[in-house]
């Protein structure tokens, strides 16, 4: 959709619009909002409307509090939950501070300049997500349990999978709101889901993400349920992972898939702590064929990149290593530049692998090298790395590596 901020202005009085959510997310990707009545929206376009920074994580300290939302008018939403009548929408948002320089901090802005910089190349990227998610049981006094949902496992069927009509739920919640589901299926552990979406370029598909997330929190919420997107909430089943789709066009018409992809596996590890960016994200990888090795291959589902045989517009790759609790924004956009790095400087894509790679032998160490098996050893990589150096700024890098 493009729309001006007079449409917005307008659709809002036609449609009997009482509140306008000011949406954006923090470092980590926590989505965050703040709402309004439609007679602030003009200076919410114009001016921006401030709030606390000092109350979100990461972005500022006391001394320095105040920074202001300006509303993206492309990313107008109805919120399909909320009544009819007093309608609620939704807008996603990017962060300036006062005088109007963007904030460092804004992953949403920093993925708009990704992109911008991909176009300057002549490269055009799209994304497809892959999110899974477990629905839990309430306690008593509607707090979350670790009790599944369910004891179903991968594509099963109802009645053994209760989470059917929740998905459903979902996905015609999605669709009310212009999002397109692609599929959705029981995922291996129990009480485990998992839909996944078209492609869409960059921008789109991260809003898409976060979108994502909210409708499923209430959609499970509304059936008496709590959706965890952790990526281990138990221990000894199948972690939630985020698995990332990417594909790349070239304006000389170029086939750079390949060299995309290289660059994405030589900078992967320093990536890391920003696609899998929390404690337990470590005790997901190298388990029930999470990615432990940084290896490709175009079947086997245990290499960190799969490159499935196909050609022209369906030529796409998929990173098997982030986990739900990355911030889509900052994921994107780190994935663009190692893309970009990987086809500026011509790289080759190392030796195919059909290795087995959940098998943990000493040949397979000697072989690969691996991914951070720790978060501290994630962070040391991040530090360490002039690539990430070059296009996070130093802010951010200490709120993941501090």
């Amino acid at each position: 959709m493009n729309y001006t901020f007079e449409e917005i202005i307008e659709y809002a009085r036609e449609e009997d619009v009482k509140f306008i959510r000011l949406a954006f997310c923090d470092a980590f990707g926590v989505q965050k909002n703040i709402s309004v009545m439609p007679g602030e929206l003009k200076r919410a376009f114009e001016q921006g409307i401030a709030f606390d920074a000092s109350a979100v994580k990461g972005f500022a300290n006391e001394a320095r509090s105040d920074l202001l939302l300006f509303p993206d008018p492309d990313t107008l939403s109805v919120l399909p939950w909320r009544p009819e009548q007093g309608r609620v929408v939704r807008m996603y948002c990017s962060i300036k501070k006062p005088g109007g320089s963007p904030f460092e901090c804004d992953t949403r802005s920093l993925l708009i300049r990704a992109i911008a910089d991909a176009k300057e190349a002549g490269l055009e990227f799209s994304f497809g997500s892959e999110l899974e998610f477990y629905l839990f049981k309430l306690d008593e006094y509607g707090e979350p349990t670790h009790i599944p949902y369910d004891k179903a496992g991968y594509m099963d069927i109802a009645p053994d999978d209760k989470g059917e009509n929740v998905r459903r739920q979902i996905c015609l919640t999605l669709e009310q709101m212009g999002i397109h589901p692609e599929s959705s299926h029981h995922e291996e552990g129990p009480g485990q889901n998992e839909i996944d979406f078209h492609y869409d370029d960059a921008l789109a598909a991260a809003d898409d993400a976060m979108s994502f997330k909210t409708v499923v929190k209430t959609v499970a919420g509304a059936a008496g349920l709590y959706a965890d997107f952790s990526p281990k909430p138990l221990a000894d089943k199948a972690g939630s992972g985020y698995h990332i789709n990417l594909s790349v066009k070239c304006d000389k018409n170029h086939t750079i898939l390949p060299s995309v992809i290289a660059g994405i596996l030589k900078h992967i590890r320093a990536m890391t702590v920003f696609l899998d960016p929390c404690y337990e994200s470590y005790k997901r990888l190298g388990s029930h064929k999470a990615p432990k090795y940084i290896s490709w291959s175009s079947e086997n589902r245990s290499q960190l990149v799969r490159i499935p045989a196909a050609s022209g517009e369906y030529r796409r790759a998929e990173l098997r290593s982030p986990d739900p609790t990355a911030n889509p924004y900052l994921a994107f956009a780190l994935l663009i530049y190692a893309g970009l790095d990987g086809y500026k400087n011509g790289m080759y894509l190392p030796p195919v692998s059909e290795d087995n790679m959940t098998d943990d032998s000493r040949e397979l160490s000697d072989k690969y090298e691996k991914l951070p098996a720790t978060i501290e050893e994630a962070k040391q990589a991040a530090r360490q790395s002039e690539f990430i150096k070059a296009h996070l700024p130093k802010r951010l890098i200490d709120i993941y590596c501090g």
